[in-house]
């Protein structure tokens, strides 16, 4: 008998072929949950155990991971993009650069937000911002309530959203689209309102990707370990079914049938990376490595845990 499971991943052209069951998964019964508030389903994994297998942003899994959670994560990461654009700043501010945000106040949703590690992360590294000379104002939980902050970290006003105190002048920077301000300013433009600080980010992007090998990666899925204690086989079989729903999309990319937003920026980032969704862990090795470091120099893991730790490498 399959064994039923209950699984949250979000809806994209790489997972659609799970969701319609144009790709089944082996000895497995699938029940999916609604996709339309996985940011829901990531604090309902970590704070309930909802499901079987979650997608949940990969520096919620870490911190939730160095917590003592009973899941661990497979190397399947179902968005990737990079971070140098992103971060817009008011006029007024006096931001030309980097290491302008000394000293300044900048909005994002919530510290641990994966977005926000992975851009603090190339800000200090690539530009040498003192990340602690930052105020960072965030108006939302941490999806691991217990997840610890540095005193650098502010809490918006309870009647204030992060974009009102951008009009007003209480930020000088912040995160736009989710990560931040919401949509306020829209995420991958130059807003007249609000310049981007890095007004021209994909050949930054390029060049870092050609200098480091990391290619950010988001939303990893995690499994219930008693699960795959009780049934080991149960991670190849989630394993071979997401990529092959993947390589369905893959050629649906190359045909030029998948012609959407998310698809066509799928396509563009290929002509970087080569593979725009690589899974596996040699593959994602330094971004998975980068990733780690960015998070527990920022405060919110205690220990730099090894690969084994965060991951069951169904491959291995």
């Amino acid at each position: 008998m399959p064994t039923p499971l209950k699984i949250a991943l979000g809806m994209y052209g790489h997972t659609a072929a799970l969701h319609d069951r144009t790709v089944p998964i082996a000895g497995v019964a699938p029940d999916f949950a609604e996709s339309n508030d996985m940011i829901g389903a990531f604090r309902r994994m970590v704070r309930d155990l909802a499901y079987d297998v979650c997608e949940m942003a990969p520096t919620t899994y870490f911190a939730a991971r160095s917590l003592g959670a009973p899941f661990i994560a497979l190397p399947v990461f179902l968005m990737r993009r990079f971070h140098h654009g992103g971060i817009v700043c008011r006029k007024d501010a006096g931001i030309r650069s980097p290491a302008d945000l000394a000293g300044k106040r900048v909005g994002v949703r919530a510290y641990s937000v994966s977005t926000g590690v992975w851009t603090r992360g190339v800000l200090a590294d690539e530009y040498g911002l003192d990340l602690a000379k930052v105020t960072w104002v965030v108006a939302d939980d941490d999806h691991v309530a217990s997840v610890p902050l540095p005193p650098n970290v502010a809490r918006a006003p309870a009647d204030r959203s992060l974009a009102a105190m951008m009009v007003d002048g209480e930020l000088h920077a912040g995160f736009a689209g989710p990560a931040g301000l919401g949509n306020a300013v829209p995420r991958d433009s130059v807003s007249e309102t609000y310049p981007d600080l890095f007004p021209d980010p994909a050949p930054l992007e390029a060049d870092w990707f050609r200098r480091t090998g990391i290619y950010p990666l988001h939303g990893l899925v995690v499994v219930k370990e008693d699960i795959l204690a009780a049934e080991p086989a149960l991670a190849s079989s989630l394993f071979r079914a997401l990529v092959a729903a993947k390589e369905l999309y893959l050629g649906r990319l190359e045909s030029g049938d998948a012609t959407g937003a998310e698809d066509r920026r799928y396509r563009a980032l290929a002509d970087i990376v080569g593979d725009p969704l690589p899974y596996g862990l040699a593959p994602n090795r330094p971004a998975i490595d980068a990733l780690i470091d960015y998070t527990y120099q920022q405060g919110l893991i205690p220990r730099r845990p090894a690969l084994h730790e965060l991951f069951h490498d169904p491959q291995a």
